[in-house]
């Protein structure tokens, strides 16, 4: 099956060749960074997390998302997620290596991953986020490829699979949920500090996952002969739309704790530097209201059945609802939780150009797995049709 990865057309070579040279300039950044430390990032003292880990908190979301086929399909019956199930849990599979890259660039040094291994500390929430990553990556490995080469063979998948599935539906729970516990468990940092965070993380991830998946169903449906099926994809849409009404209801509970309690610590300060700008400081404030536009934008088209099930409209609904999560949670929610600092005084960040061409290179290499991945799926599919 691998073999399928490395027999395609012209289109397909020319844009694997496209995602090697962004891999390439990203890499040759990193080695800038490796040299020369965190230095060469925006990030500071006062904001100690930037880009690298905003992308790994949204890409844990869309790792996470894949539970919304494994469930459906293997404990509810539900036929129609069966002809996708395999791109879900391959779409999980490229998101959590981008995750661990993003990790493993914001570290500075390589050599301190191996502190977490060769000293291990249970009472950190760190070793147990890096517990859940690595164990839901093998998971969706193991499950999706042992899948995926039953049914070449046309054979029925072995009976443990069944047990991996069962494992794997609280543990894709598990990633997200573990990884909203880093920001709620620092007291120090009001705007993290709410119950539900968690829940906030958990909606945005059954918004933006299956968003991305319905946008890839309908790219697979044009460049080859695999059909994911439009029932499949009409029960993703209703999953994307409850979804990213309960995200958008959860931020607004933050906006109603924050300034109805009048508690300028309890997070009010930066709602207020994210939409409107804190002592003069407002960097984020045209993406954060860009997010907030994108979200209603999306709302409506998919609230709407007409524009839900038209397929121009799907298309411009989830991609709205992407980009929205992706500026909510992997730009605002993470910067805006350092500002203002425990001393109340605004140090704004801004990536620096070698930053975003090394996030940049990683989102290559994802979407370079994803693509190699998708191409032995679908081939395997074309045959058997």
């Amino acid at each position: 099956m691998i073999a399928r990865a490395f027999n395609g057309s012209k289109r397909y070579w020319s844009w694997v060749v496209f995602l090697l040279v962004l891999a390439g300039i990203g890499f040759a950044c990193y080695l800038v960074q490796f040299n020369r430390g965190l230095t060469v990032t925006g990030m500071s003292r006062d904001v100690s997390w930037g880009l690298y880990i905003g992308q790994l908190t949204f890409l844990v979301g869309v790792a996470a998302s894949a539970v919304m086929l494994v469930l459906p399909y293997y404990l509810h019956n539900v036929k129609a997620f069966g002809r996708i199930t395999i791109l879900g849990e391959f779409l999980a599979v490229a998101a959590i290596i981008m995750c661990l890259l993003f990790v493993f660039v914001d570290l500075g040094k390589p050599m301190r991953l191996l502190n977490m291994i060769l000293y291990p500390t249970p009472n950190s929430i760190l070793f147990w986020d890096m517990v859940v990553l690595t164990g839901y990556l093998l998971l969706n490995i193991v499950l999706g490829w042992t899948m995926l080469e039953a049914e070449y063979k046309t054979v029925a998948p072995p009976k443990w699979v069944k047990i991996l599935i069962y494992i794997s539906i609280p543990w894709a729970i598990s990633i997200h949920t573990v990884t909203a516990f880093l920001y709620a468990g620092l007291p120090g940092r009001h705007y993290w500090l709410t119950a539900i965070m968690a829940a906030r993380f958990l909606a945005s991830a059954f918004a933006s996952g299956p968003a991305l998946l319905i946008v890839l169903c309908f790219i697979i449906r044009k460049v080859s002969k695999f059909d994911p099926g439009r029932e499949a994809i009409d029960k993703l849409a209703a999953i994307v739309t409850y979804a990213t009404i309960i995200s958008v209801f959860f931020v607004g509970l933050e906006f109603f704790t924050a300034f109805y309690s009048q508690v300028p610590a309890h997070g009010m300060d930066s709602l207020i530097y994210l939409f409107a700008g804190l002592d003069g400081h407002a960097k984020l404030v045209p993406l954060m209201w860009l997010f907030a536009v994108l979200a209603v934008i999306a709302l409506v088209l998919l609230i709407n059945p007409r524009t839900r099930n038209r397929e121009a409209t799907l298309i411009a609904a989830c991609g709205a609802v992407f980009i929205s999560m992706w500026l909510e949670k992997g730009i605002g929610l993470v910067i805006g939780g350092f500002i203002p600092n425990a001393f109340n005084r605004v140090t704004e960040y801004s990536p620096t150009p070698l930053e975003m061409l090394i996030t940049l290179g990683i989102w290559a290499v994802g979407a370079l797995i994803l693509t190699f991945l998708y191409k032995i799926a679908i081939a395997v599919k074309e045959d058997l049709l």
